[in-house]
């Protein structure tokens, strides 16, 4: 590693030091100038290359993608840093689809879903949805953001709780607190703990709702609920399930129901709600439900549903035909394909000695540490031309920065093989320091 690595170089150093726990609650009185630190702290860090947000891609997302950084910086290498876990946004089916939607709607939907502006492609989108989750009703949402926020704040009322594992998506979490005050959190993938907060609340009050907020795949840490005991806890206190599944519907399972299909709970949770960004090629998100008259009321009162725009035309054609490529033979072999390289990417860690978190699954996460490791890391990566999510807070606690490895059906071998001796290198040579 250069000297420009080592302390002599005051600007490295503040790039290194502090996150953004420190400006979280700037000082000031003015509400504008007051973010001036922090504006300073991110230019120090996007001189040093130590700045791993705002990538500019200048390639369409594959195996292999051209891109720039926030200094300009360009870099043409493998890439594992793009949510599309089969392939799909490069497949010539979804391509077509996407193009015969904007010659026949135009690019934009022009109103809200309630005054016009879905077409007649979204009940079609709602209808496959159906068969993956196996719920009966379906509503669709401009952004996967959106439907998680709606989940909570189209049902949950004041004087109502929310119970949700602890690293829920922050769509959920912000939903939550937009919602109700009565906000708990139970320990990751703690259920008993869930099951003492839920006894808890009903000893007090046994008139007002209660929701319980998990997910199908975390992914920041490659694991996953037992969402039979869940549900099971949940009516036992007549409380409320809901499951987000954007990381794992699609991409796993059982024709691509997820974990869903995979524990057995296809069709027999309370509410499920996803994203599109991940499989699906598409933005949007959804909520699905057996309840026609929860999806009627979602209409009305999820705010982002009834005062967004609906979902572009383009995205609702990208999202369907995924879909049914998804649920066709042809999906089931991509599932094939991810599974085996997800599989051969961590057995490649272990043979360098290098852990990873969780389970078998289309992302894989290897545990960095501190943030001055994982920025260095960042650093070294992009010189080697290797697109990776460096993680670290507020997406994960502080000191416990990860890489997040985002694989394709799409990757070969010898991809993967060169991105993990790669990392492999440079987390030895970081770690040094």
């Amino acid at each position: 590693m250069s000297e420009s690595y080592g302390e002599k170089n005051p600007a490295l150093e503040n790039a290194l030091s502090k996150s953004t726990a420190d400006f979280y609650v700037p000082d000031g009185r003015d509400v504008l100038s007051r973010m001036d630190a922090y504006y300073s702290w991110v230019k120090s860090r996007v001189r040093t290359n130590t700045w791993q947000y705002s990538r500019t891609q200048t390639s369409r997302p594959g195996p292999v993608i051209t891109a720039t950084d926030a200094g300009g910086r360009q870099m043409e290498g493998v890439n594992f840093a793009s949510q599309d876990y089969l392939g799909l946004s490069a497949h010539p089916d979804v391509l077509k689809a996407a193009q015969e939607a904007l010659l026949r709607y135009g690019p934009h939907s022009a109103g809200s879903p309630m005054f016009m502006g879905q077409t007649d492609l979204v009940p079609q989108l709602e209808e496959k949805l159906q068969e993956l989750t196996g719920m009966e009703h379906v509503l669709i949402f401009p952004t996967g953001w959106a439907a998680g926020f709606s989940s909570l704040t189209g049902l949950v009322r004041k004087n109502d709780y929310i119970v949700m594992d602890r690293l829920a998506h922050a769509c959920l979490r912000q939903g939550a607190y937009a919602a109700t005050a009565n906000v708990f959190k139970f320990d990751h993938l703690d259920h008993e703990d869930a099951r003492k907060i839920l006894a808890s609340i009903r000893a007090k009050d046994a008139a007002n709702g209660i929701l319980v907020v998990s997910e199908g795949l975390f992914s920041m840490n490659a694991d996953t609920p037992d969402i039979r005991r869940l549900q099971e806890i949940c009516h036992e206190f007549g409380a409320r399930l809901l499951m987000d599944v954007a990381h794992d519907l699609g991409a796993t399972g059982p024709e691509g129901s997820g974990q869903l299909g995979i524990q057995g709970m296809k069709g027999r949770v309370d509410l499920v709600m996803g994203s599109f960004s991940k499989t699906f090629a598409a933005n949007g998100g959804f909520i699905a439900t057996h309840s026609a008259a929860v999806k009627e009321y979602l209409k009305m009162y999820a705010g982002p549903y009834l005062f967004s725009n609906a979902v572009s035309p383009v995205q609702t054609a990208a999202a369907l035909q995924a879909s049914r490529i998804i649920t066709a033979p042809e999906g089931a072999g991509l599932r094939k394909l991810s599974l085996g390289n997800t599989l051969h990417m961590r057995a490649r860690f272990a043979s360098n000695n290098q852990p990873c978190l969780g389970i078998a699954a289309p992302i894989v996460l290897v545990p960095v540490g501190g943030e001055r490791h994982a920025r260095l890391s960042h650093s070294l990566l992009m010189k080697k031309n290797i697109a990776a999510m460096i993680v670290e807070y507020p997406v994960v606690p502080l000191s416990e920065a990860r890489i997040r490895l985002q694989l394709m059906s799409t990757h070969t071998i010898g991809q993967i093989n060169h991105a993990v001796d790669h990392i492999c290198e440079v987390l030895d040579e970081v770690r040094k320091k």
